[in-house]
C-alpha cells in the first residue's frame, strides 16, 4: 500500500515502508526516547527496542479518505514526563514528514509500549 500525493508534474506514490522509516527515524532522534517497540511483540511485559532497519514493525500507516494518520510504539526514558516527549514526538514527526516527504499528516498517536531505565 501506498500513500498517492497529485502535484501539477504529475502524481508520486510514496510506500508506507518510508514513510515509516522517516517517522520512526524523526522519533528516536526526540529527547527522552530510548527507541521503537514493535507494534506486536510484547513478551513477559518487555517491550524489545527495534534497530532503524525494522521502524516499520513500529510505526503503523493509515490513509482514511484524504487524511493520513500514524501510529507510533515507543519505549521513554525512565524520569522524563511522558506527555512532553509524545508530544515533542508528534511535532517532531508531523515536521519532518511536511519538510522532508512533502506529506501533511492530520494525526500522530503514541503508543508508549514501556519505560526503561538507562545506565548512567
Amino acid at each position: 500500500m501506498s500513500i498517492e500525493l497529485k502535484t501539477k508534474f504529475g502524481q508520486i506514490d510514496i510506500s508506507n515502508d518510508v514513510i515509516a522509516t522517516v517517522a520512526g527515524g524523526a522519533a528516536v532522534d526526540c529527547y527522552g526516547i530510548v527507541g521503537m517497540a514493535s507494534k506486536k511483540q510484547l513478551k513477559d511485559g518487555i517491550a524489545e527496542i527495534l534497530r532503524r532497519e525494522n521502524f516499520t514493525k513500529g510505526v503503523i500507516v493509515r490513509q482514511e479518505n484524504d487524511e493520513v494518520h500514524i501510529d507510533m510504539f515507543i519505549i521513554v526514558s525512565y524520569g522524563t514526563k511522558i506527555s512532553e516527549v509524545a508530544h515533542n514526538v508528534q511535532s517532531k514527526v508531523k515536521y519532518i514528514l511536511d519538510k522532508t516527504v512533502g506529506l501533511a499528516v492530520d494525526s500522530v498517536n503514541i503508543f508508549v509500549q514501556g519505560v526503561r531505565v538507562t545506565n548512567p
